[in-house]
């Protein structure tokens, strides 16, 4: 029985990169959306894009990305597929490579129990190009899975995660039903569910 649910965020519960809307605002995103597809499909390094594109963005006014990150357009079903799984008794958590500002604002819209992304760092109301926070690393979502599997005395086999980039391949590793949502071609090889229409409520039907 699952007790355990964890989403990625961007191009998950969010359809989109949130990192891609806020280089818009600069006039760069075809340039940072290169990187992020060559980040998701496992190319590149995790942390390298990361910091590469942030550095990007040094500049842009905190006010801006504050606005972007409260309107995000939210997948289909991911509302609904959040509050099914909670009834079924399960905990609903994001992980997301992303940010704070979209992660923490969406919990409560969303419904999901907790958020761990990163933090983008701000001074005199600018974001400086450096960020922090919880999912830097290729195997960030990995390594708090298996401490959330720990917290709350949550096996792997009662463990459902679901995403779509190369940064979410460490936290299938540690989960028994591994969801690929309209996925690159490197996490559907080890998914045992393979979703590709853009709806989050086919979920329910697979599990």
């Amino acid at each position: 029985m699952l007790k355990l649910a964890v989403f990625d965020f961007d191009s998950t519960l969010m359809d989109g990169e949130t990192i891609d809307f806020f280089a818009k605002e600069l006039g760069i995103g075809e340039e940072v959306s290169l990187i992020t597809e060559e980040a998701m499909s496992g190319r590149i390094d995790f942390f390298e894009s990361l910091q590469k594109r942030v550095g990007l963005l040094k500049g842009l006014d905190f006010s801006v990305v504050e606005k972007i990150s409260h309107n995000l357009p939210y997948m289909v079903g991911a509302k609904e597929t959040i509050a099914e799984l909670k009834k079924r008794g399960m905990t609903v958590v994001c992980f997301s490579g992303g940010f704070r500002t979209a992660t923490t604002y969406a919990k409560d819209i969303l419904g999901y129990d907790a958020d761990f992304s990163n933090a983008l760092h701000v001074k005199d109301g600018k974001l400086t190009g450096l960020v922090g926070g919880d999912m830097m690393f290729n195997y960030s979502k990995g390594d708090m899975l298996v401490r959330l599997q720990g917290l709350l005395g949550v096996s792997s086999e009662a463990t459902l995660v679901c995403g779509d980039g190369a940064n979410d391949l460490s936290m299938f590793a540690h989960a028994g039903t591994r969801v690929a949502f309209c996925a690159k071609e490197i996490l559907k090889k080890e998914a045992n569910i393979v979703i590709e229409t853009k709806d989050l409520t086919q979920i329910l039907e697979k599990i």
